[in-house]
């Protein structure tokens, strides 16, 4: 094998006259012209290649004594001299190989026949010799300059599988010849690819281990349409790609090399031609696995991982996500316990989010991004797990492990941007590829950022297959979709005249629309049970719609299956920061949500995004002293986790972390240590949370009509004086659970709410005030009666006890 390679330089251009060197050279040699000899070794200056055979072998000048066979073998030298003239590159092909802008390498190097028998050329800069070997055959090439080598054997074919000895000044390899394969990607993935309709793209793109006509090594395939020449680099080549050229696959756009001998592990880059001439080395945007950053290089991976998940999987798709329980644990997986591996994480994360009684866990991104504080919404390997914690097959265990402890996993999915890193996919092969066209909509005005061109098939069907890549391979439950409302408004977050119409004179994203409804419908048809949900932060109409159903605006639904409800969090946190004498003012902002609550089928976060840039922890955000502050979040955890939709709470909030979120340490889990002065208070909010989920999903009421306005009706609504909510939520049944949320810090005895008449006797099964949670223990400890008093347009009522700052459920008993 080769010496260990040295690493690229992290210098994306290179000149088109660059050339790495073997690692053992300390510097580059100049580039030889095609009469230069080379330094290690002398030209030769004979006209014939040697050829020895390890049987009978020919001796110089004289003709071989053979029978005629009635059928010679397809390797056997033909009758006549033992060596033949030589078939060296012609100069054009020649220069277009050194240059890097050669399109069929494959129809130059190798073996070819020609007159006289089969040529051979093979172009390995820094060889001191080439020797061709098949069976019996052993024949140097002679050395054309440039690192070309050639000689035309008196043979009838090339032989099959024949190696290529390749001797340097310090290493000699013996492998087959790159250059003497057919292509390792069939006819129909070409055209699927060129349809955009690939949906296992990842099969198809990218570096693959596999067996090519009897051969073990990796195909290397990428999509540079706009490319002049397109080399593979890496440390099987001492990171120069000068001998390493790929074939373009007709007008695919596609780039192919089979490389023998090269597996797992194994370094890689693109090293581009551009239309200008320059060059830039690319990391592989299908690549499935990638150094830990900031390096950068690509990884050849294989998977070994063996699932046991089969038993998750197969009821995954029992009951549609919006009729069961849905409550979820927002994670950032590198920061949750700092320095964790996947494995470690595997060891702690299940066991933790099983015990709080979430459903879920939802991952901030965990595909590939160069810097850590973009909390890996800015991505450049799609197609790859963050390397920081682990390998593919790592982050499949974290999976599995998730899976069998009871827990789905939901990922944070980001296909409305990617950085401009020059090594990434910024203008990849020398033009606008991925970004679109026109700068003015290839540009993020907010995040320095570029935006997809949905409009390009291709580039949808990256995003599309990209999509079923992480629910197939990874057997992830759901994608949370970022930043959709930035893709569906050509206007959004730019002024007038910095944004061009659509076709029909309207603001609406076009390409972007047709691209969600179809990533979609491929992955709700490809992974049943898979969920998507949208952050979308407007009134788009029809989110959560089937795509075939047509809405009052002309367009059909996006086919989500959720929607996280922003407009429900920034009201409602609006109303918890305000001092309860001023609540009442705002009375609306907790009410105004069931306005709207059926018109899509909604998650309501409490996310990172609101607990960092000095919006300050969850807990921080009330008003009041330490316990008016707890006591304030308690209560609203409940009305939460009793309101219609699916609850979504952000890492450290579950226990009242005070400190904003930082990556760079995590939850601050010191404040749950026993030693600490004040851990009771924290545990006693962790606690809370941990009953509220239990509760949650032991009571379909809270769940199982969601998305009906049938499940819900207002008892209170209009108590804005007391800072009282009061609303019943039913079940498919009928049976119903009365939530009670008392937003001021007093107690109100005897306090009057109509209930439903047929139910004998009604019980507290949650009280955010008592004493265990930290609160009070203002309670309502026996069964309410009702009372045959008609109150809220009710024929009967109850007289409870509302503790300060608190919510309260109680059920018919």
């Amino acid at each position: 094998m080769t010496p260990r390679p040295r690493k690229p330089s992290d210098e994306a251009d290179e000149q088109p006259t660059g050339r790495g060197v073997p690692a053992a050279r300390k510097s580059p040699e100049p580039a030889r012209t095609a009469k230069s000899a080379k330094a290690a070794k002398p030209t030769k200056t004979a006209k014939t290649a040697k050829t020895t055979r390890t049987a009978k072998t020919t001796k110089p000048g004289k003709p071989a004594k053979t029978a005629a066979p009635t059928e010679p073998a397809e390797a056997a030298p033909v009758a006549g001299p033992g060596s033949g003239p030589l078939s060296p590159v012609p100069e054009a092909d020649r220069a277009r190989l050194l240059s890097g802008t050669h399109h069929d390498p494959h129809g130059v190097l190798g073996a070819h026949p020609v007159p006289g028998g089969v040529a051979f050329r093979a172009l390995r800069p820094y060889a001191r010799s080439v020797t061709v070997a098949a069976a019996d055959l052993r024949a140097e090439l002679h050395d054309d300059g440039d690192g070309f080598f050639s000689a035309v054997l008196p043979l009838r074919a090339a032989p099959e599988g024949y190696r290529l000895r390749i001797a340097y000044d310090d290493a000699e390899l013996d492998i087959q010849d790159a250059y003497g394969f057919l292509p390792a990607l069939g006819e129909l993935d070409l055209h699927l690819i060129g349809e955009g309709r690939h949906e296992e793209l990842w099969q198809a793109l990218g570096a693959r281990p596999m067996v090519h006509q009897g051969a073990t090594g990796t195909r290397f395939t990428v999509w540079a349409p706009n490319a002049r020449g397109v080399r593979v680099v890496g440390g099987f080549n001492f990171w120069d790609g000068t001998g390493f050229p790929m074939r373009s696959l007709g007008g695919s756009g596609v780039w192919e090399l089979f490389v023998p001998s090269v597996g797992e592990g194994e370094l890689y880059k693109f090293e581009i031609t551009r239309p200008d001439g320059t060059r830039t080395l690319r990391a592989d945007p299908l690549a499935r696995r990638t150094e830990t950053p900031p390096a950068n290089s690509s990884v050849v991976h294989e998977s070994h991982h063996e699932w046991h998940d089969a038993e998750w999987l197969a009821r995954r798709a029992d009951v549609p996500v919006h009729r069961a329980p849905f409550s979820v644990y927002e994670v950032h997986l590198a920061s949750w316990r700092p320095g964790l591996t996947y494995r470690q994480l595997a060891e702690q994360l299940p066991a933790y989010v099983a015990d709080m009684g979430f459903t879920h866990v939802e991952l901030m991104p965990v595909a590939e991004h160069p810097f850590g504080g973009s909390w890996g919404y800015q991505v450049t390997g799609f197609y790859a797990p963050t390397a920081r914690m682990g390998t593919p097959d790592d982050f499949k265990y974290l999976v599995d492990a998730l899976h069998r402890a009871g827990i789905g996993v939901l990922m944070d999915w980001v296909p409305a941007h990617f950085p401009r890193d020059d090594w990434a996919l910024a203008e990849f092969d020398g033009r606008t590829l991925y970004e679109h066209e026109d700068p003015a909509r290839a540009a993020h005005p907010d995040w320095g950022t570029l935006e997809f061109d949905y409009g390009r098939k291709e580039v949808r069907n990256f995003l599309v297959a990209n999509a079923s890549y992480w629910c197939e391979e990874f057997h992830i439950d759901g994608l949370r979709v970022d930043a959709v409302a930035s893709m569906l408004y050509l206007d959004y977050s730019r002024e007038h005249g910095e944004w061009t119409p659509n076709e029909h004179g309207g603001r609406e994203n076009l390409d972007a629309v047709a691209f969600l409804q179809e990533m979609n419908a491929t992955v709700y048809r490809r992974a049943p049970g898979v969920v998507t949900i949208a952050e979308e932060s407007t009134a788009w109409d029809g989110v959560t719609r089937a795509t075939h159903h047509e809405g009052p605006g002309g367009f059909g639904g996006l086919g989500f299956g959720l929607k996280w409800n922003m407009g429900w969090m920034h009201d409602s946190l609006d109303y918890m920061t305000k001092e309860p004498v001023h609540r009442k003012y705002h009375h609306n902002e907790m009410t105004f949500s069931m306005v709207y609550a059926y018109s899509e089928n909604y998650v309501l976060p409490i996310s990172h995004d609101e607990v960092v840039h000095g919006k300050r922890s969850l807990v921080s955000k009330m008003p009041g002293d330490w316990w008016q502050q707890r006591a304030s979040l308690r209560a609203y955890l409940g009305f939460m986790w009793a309101h219609p939709g699916k609850q979504l709470l952000f890492m450290g909030q579950e226990f009242a972390q005070g400190a904003e979120w930082s990556e760079g340490h995590g939850p601050d889990w010191w404040l749950l240590d026993p030693a600490y002065g004040a851990e009771a208070d924290h545990r006693g909010v962790r606690d809370l949370v941990r009953d509220l989920n239990m509760l949650y999903r032991g009571e379909p009421a809270l769940w199982q009509r969601d998305t009906d306005p049938e499940g819900f009706s207002w008892v209170e609504g209009d108590a804005a004086e007391d800072n009282v909510f009061a609303f019943l939520r039913r079940d498919a049944s009928g049976a119903p659970l009365l939530a009670v949320s008392h937003f001021s810090p007093v107690v109100r005895h005897a306090y009057r709410l109509g209930v439903p008449e047929e139910f004998a006797a009604w019980q507290e099964v949650l009280n955010t005030d008592e004493a265990r949670y930290g609160g009070g223990d203002v309670t309502n400890p026996d069964p309410l009666k009702p009372e045959p008093v008609p109150s809220h347009g009710r024929p009967a009522s109850l007289r409870l006890t509302l503790p300060p700052l608190a919510t309260v459920w109680l059920r018919p008993a």
